[in-house]
């Protein structure tokens, strides 16, 4: 099976409980926001950054690729 992996860093890992996971590949780059609004919940997706209509249409996302989850931070 081909997969790639998703890292999940600060309140992403926490959310999720969990530092990294596969996913099935390949996978339209269009689509991973949706993966992982199904994985994660409505709550925690962006679906702004959704990176479409950025010139991102027919990316794919490839066996062995590594996709990864930083949330937004801010500082004072």
């Amino acid at each position: 099976m081909s997969t790639f992996q998703v890292h999940y860093f600060a309140s992403a890992s926490s959310y999720t409980g969990k530092n990294t996971e596969s996913l099935p590949a390949p996978l339209p780059l269009s689509k991973l926001f949706d993966t992982l609004e199904a994985n994660l919940g409505d709550e925690y997706v962006d679906m702004e950054a959704d990176g479409s209509g950025s010139g991102n249409e027919g990316i794919m996302i490839q066996n062995g690729d590594e996709v990864a989850v930083i949330p937004p931070v801010s500082s004072g």
